[in-house]
């Protein structure tokens, strides 16, 4: 009869319609975080060798799939020195030996510019995350606004970028990213800030406002972090940088946007009033 096949939901053709893929991994990803956010918080907020711990650990893992998109398994000495390195890197900062830290990972430049690259980039995310953790005034408190704040962006953009959908923000390093994703994890990261400003104890004057700005900066610098990160893979040849986090790949992969948005906050909290929160960077 016409119309059965149309009621029957197949296609003209005689085939099934394919179903929309565009939330395929949404499963994976809300079981990962389920598991992986409150593990994370509390280490964040236990501090001390817990909370280094966990740097020292996301450092070493971060540097193993690193050296992995360049062809160097823990097989290789080069691989095996890069997870040596940036335990070395973690450790020294956790010790106090902050100018000693940094020695270590300029060094890792004699691996090579492409190891060496790694090494930095992900020393200084991990030297700043344990820098606001342990030198900051509420050290929990500075690290759960960068962190949240990344994850609301990257969170925002996933589902934004599902609905919306829209012009390509990069086709050519990573198409499957658009411009409504992007200003969707920018809008996210700052409610988050705001909120996370606000409520935090001895807010200053002006603190949402001020949390709603910053929230706005490291949602930029984590796509831009981001963005690297898949530009890197595009030129390696590799879709995920790992498989140990189910619906994000590797580490680096979930973590690509702390890159640049850890030393960032950083670097503004040099510029915090006494050992404030980084967004009071210029108050005084």
């Amino acid at each position: 009869m016409p119309g059965q096949s149309a009621n029957n939901g197949a296609s003209p053709t005689g085939t099934a319609p394919k179903k929309s893929t565009n939330w395929k991994d949404l499963r994976a990803r809300v079981i990962s975080a389920a598991v992986l956010v409150p593990f994370a918080g509390l280490c964040v907020w236990a501090g001390g060798l817990v909370y280094g711990g966990l740097i020292v650990l996301a450092m070493a893992g971060m540097a193993v799939e690193w050296a992995r998109m360049f062809g160097y398994g823990l097989d290789t000495r080069r691989g095996q020195l890069s997870l040596a390195w940036a335990v070395c890197i973690g450790i020294a900062a956790i010790a106090g030996h902050w100018g000693g830290a940094l020695l270590v990972m300029l060094a890792a430049l004699v691996l090579g510019p492409a190891l060496g690259a790694g090494q930095v980039a992900i020393g200084c995310a991990g030297l700043s995350l344990l820098w606001l953790r342990y030198m900051s005034e509420p050290g929990a408190g500075v690290v759960l606004f960068l962190v949240a704040c990344v994850a609301l962006s990257d969170t925002g953009a996933y589902m934004a970028g599902r609905i919306f959908g829209g012009p390509k923000l990069a086709p050519r390093i990573s198409p499957a990213k658009t411009w409504s994703g992007s200003a969707g994890g920018l809008f996210s990261a700052v409610l988050g800030g705001m909120l996370i400003a606000g409520l935090m104890p001895g807010a200053l004057p002006g603190a949402v406002w001020r949390g709603a700005v910053f929230g706005a900066l490291v949602a930029i610098a984590a796509q831009s972090g981001d963005l690297a990160e898949s530009a890197l893979k595009r030129a390696r040849g590799v879709k995920d940088s790992g498989t140990i986090l189910p619906g994000h790949g590797g580490l680096l992969d979930r973590f690509d946007g702390l890159l640049v948005a850890a030393p960032m906050a950083a670097l503004l909290s040099l510029g915090a009033v006494g050992r404030a929160a980084f967004w009071y960077v210029g108050q005084r």
